[in-house]
């Protein structure tokens, strides 16, 4: 768990964009994963195996959370981000600002190029790593990545 937290993390959290709620999704993702043990693969890496149950986990709470807001659950109860209360310098605020505004730009990315950036760029797997995660091909991850960055580049540039 130790080894692959950080790295699940910064996946969950690129998919929903909320901090707490990645938090919860790794645990869940972890509890899955000790589940599910026996369909493990052992000649296989671990990391694209936990990635495609974090990245199923995220799919998971997007479809539930988009039920609902459909069935009026939510109403009301929109994510309110949570202001750090603690003084920064105006070197770091700009950073954490900036940073923001990169996690926001990459939830907003298709699903398909959202998942390959983090899996690729933001986790550091291979590009055979990645392919094996997402069942496509090494071609495949290229050409996504390289869509999602063009993107990026795009919204970043608008803000």
């Amino acid at each position: 768990m130790r080894r692959h937290r950080d790295p699940l993390y910064r996946l969950v959290r690129g998919h929903v964009g909320d901090a707490d709620e990645a938090l919860d999704l790794v645990q869940d993702c972890f509890a899955t994963a000790w589940r599910h043990l026996g369909r493990f693969d052992q000649s296989r890496p671990l990391r694209p195996w936990l990635a495609r149950i974090a990245i199923n986990r995220a799919r998971d709470w997007h479809r539930r959370r988009a039920l609902r807001r459909l069935v009026g659950f939510g109403v009301g109860r929109e994510e309110e981000a949570v202001p750090d209360e603690a003084p920064l310098p105006d070197i770091v605020a700009g950073a954490r600002i900036d940073l923001e505004r990169v996690w926001a730009a990459i939830t907003r990315l298709p699903e398909r190029l959202r998942e390959t950036l983090l899996l690729r760029t933001v986790n550091g797997l291979s590009q055979m790593e990645t392919a094996e995660a997402l069942k496509i091909s090494e071609k495949a991850v290229e050409t996504r990545l390289y869509r999602a960055r063009v993107q990026l580049v795009a919204m970043l540039g608008e803000g």
